[in-house]
């Protein structure tokens, strides 16, 4: 586990101002946006996506992930979602500069306009590791090993978050969609899954962990579904903003 820990180079200060919130404010489910770049109107990034392509890749090699998110993202999204089996790297860095450096290089390979997401889960107790790097954890150390690492610490609480990463061919301007869900670390519970399923975290508000859940009953309150939401609410906005625009 030490060298595990040497490996790392995991800023903290983003992931503490996303999660500095009271314990007690803490039973409401956050959701956040933020933009990479703002000089440049929201619009104005998917009329340009809107008047070359009609499509938007999503490139990951997780088959579970792209069930999942087709899910939650179902009928009346504007653009068709399409795939691309690409593994990408695994970036170190702050979790919205990870989702950056993805959606440059799958822009690059891809050459159309293009989204990737990321997980992460942070203990606030370790300064918001393990964060980005909770799959090398959980390949190490298992989910029992995740549990164990608050062994000591009064504070088990902790914030999921998923960031959408989406870039239209301007790589200098990729925009960030991001779900976040609080909850506290237990001892492991539920029946074997994959990603970020087998965490051991209950959500705030709940008595059951991710494993523990039907698929319905977690892709309401996960933080995958929370970012998607932000992401459906952009496209969706923006799109009618220029469509009203147009008509004066």
């Amino acid at each position: 586990m030490k060298n595990l820990f040497k490996l790392l180079a995991f800023s903290s200060r983003k992931v503490k101002a996303q999660t500095a919130v009271r314990r007690s404010d803490q039973r409401s489910i956050s959701t956040t946006f933020t933009s990479l770049r703002k000089d440049q109107p929201e619009e104005d990034v998917v009329l340009e996506m809107s008047q070359q392509h009609s499509e938007i890749v999503f490139v990951t090699g997780n088959k579970y992930k792209l069930r999942e998110f087709t899910q939650i993202l179902g009928e009346g999204f504007p653009y068709k979602i399409t795939h691309q089996g690409i593994d990408l790297p695994e970036y170190q860095g702050e979790p919205d500069e990870v989702s950056r450096l993805k959606c440059k290089l799958a822009y690059e390979i891809i050459k159309r306009p293009v989204i990737v997401e990321d997980t992460c889960l942070c203990f606030n107790a370790l300064g918001g590791l393990p964060g980005p790097y909770v799959k090398h954890f959980l390949e190490k150390v298992g989910p029992d090993g995740l549990f164990k690492m608050l062994h000591g610490f009064d504070d088990h609480s902790a914030v999921a978050i998923a960031s959408i990463a989406y870039c239209n061919g301007n790589v200098d301007k990729i925009k960030i969609f991001q779900g976040m869900t609080f909850g506290t670390i237990v001892n492991p519970r539920g029946g074997q899954r994959l990603g970020w399923n087998v965490w051991p975290f209950i959500p705030d508000g709940c008595d059951k962990t991710f494993a523990e859940m039907s698929p319905d009953a977690k892709n309401e309150i996960s933080h995958r579904k929370r970012a998607v939401e932000v992401m459906r609410k952009y496209f969706l906005e923006s799109i009618g903003h220029k469509s009203l625009s147009g008509a004066c």
